[in-house]
């Protein structure tokens, strides 16, 4: 079935996959007040529509809002399309594990969205992240601009809560970002990290902190684990991404301009090129407005070349 959508309801988003994150965004949505119409799609549609009545049902606690399960028909005109359908991640899974499985049940979702010539911002979480965002620009030959994947929007709000907790500050004064893959080869780019202006390292020793390396790495650590401690103690991560998803969107539809380290694909920022890595980026009302370049030493920019390599290791692997 073929539809033209000229214009899209900029009140209205539209999620694909009811699972733990899917809903768990779509009732972080409906909190926001961002937008008047969700609708939800899930190859199951009575979990879909459970979800839906689940949700509803907390409505007079909120603001209006119509929500309710769907087909593809009803995402035409959608101002943000949130795709969080595929395979979870097991214990002692890695995120990359999953690259087969979730691409292609891709191959099965995205030509649904193009053949309805859509034209909101594709938002995409699903996992392994930097891998199927950059499976539905290929899939769907979309503009860049007007794909996004959620990238390591979450892995730098960890890291930032990590440095907050540490050297006991609030964690919004802390900025700082993780870069690369959102999975186990992801870099906390320190050079350019600041609590306030101030650089890390000189924060550091304010607040009388010592061994700085070794706390910085550890600190590092603690995020690059979090989400197997999380799997292995709950089975699942989904409250933290939800809040990234509800950040995300609320950059779009206010048009915030906002600097989030989303997926989005590299053309020669520090030497690489044809791969799709987090780093930060303006997001605003017409989704990827252009890269920020950040400051980094010779050690995080080699390390995020080798990040760049081994996902396109990955993608070699795979027809798209």
């Amino acid at each position: 079935m073929e539809k033209n959508c000229q214009e899209v309801d900029l009140r209205k988003v539209a999620v694909i996959g009811c699972g733990f994150v899917g809903s768990a965004s779509a009732f972080a949505l409906m909190q926001s007040g961002l937008f008047s119409e969700m609708v939800l799609i899930d190859a199951d549609m009575d979990r879909a529509e459970g979800e839906a009545m689940d949700i509803s049902h907390g409505m007079p606690f909120s603001r209006p809002m119509k929500i309710y399960a769907g087909d593809y028909d009803d995402i035409v005109d959608a101002a943000i399309i949130i795709i969080t359908a595929g395979a979870n991640q097991k214990p002692d899974e890695t995120r990359l594990d999953l690259v087969h499985k979730n691409v292609g049940i891709f191959k099965m979702i995205i030509p649904k969205i193009k053949e309805r010539n859509c034209k909101g911002i594709l938002l995409i979480v699903s996992n392994p992240v930097d891998i199927l965002t950059y499976a539905a620009l290929k899939i769907g030959d979309f503009p860049e601009s007007k794909v996004i994947g959620s990238g390591t929007v979450l892995d730098t709000s960890r890291l930032k809560y990590q440095i907050g907790e540490y050297l006991g500050v609030d964690s919004r004064s802390v900025h700082a970002f993780i870069i690369g893959e959102h999975g186990d080869s992801e870099i906390a780019a320190w050079s350019s990290a600041n609590v306030s202006g101030v650089p890390m390292r000189n924060f550091y020793e304010m607040k009388g902190k010592h061994k700085y390396e070794k706390a910085t790495a550890n600190i590092a650590d603690t995020v690059r684990n979090s989400a197997y401690e999380i799997i292995e103690k709950k089975k699942a991560t989904y409250y933290g991404i939800a809040m990234s998803v509800r950040r995300i969107c609320e950059a779009i539809v206010r048009d915030e301009k906002s600097i989030l380290p989303v997926s989005s694909p590299m053309h020669g920022e520090y030497g690489i090129s044809d791969v799709v890595l987090s780093m930060p980026a303006i997001v605003g009302k017409n989704g990827l407005e252009e890269h920020m370049p950040i400051e980094l030493d010779e050690g995080e920019q080699k390390a995020l070349q080798q990040s760049a390599e081994l996902l396109k290791q990955v993608l070699g692997e795979i027809e798209f």
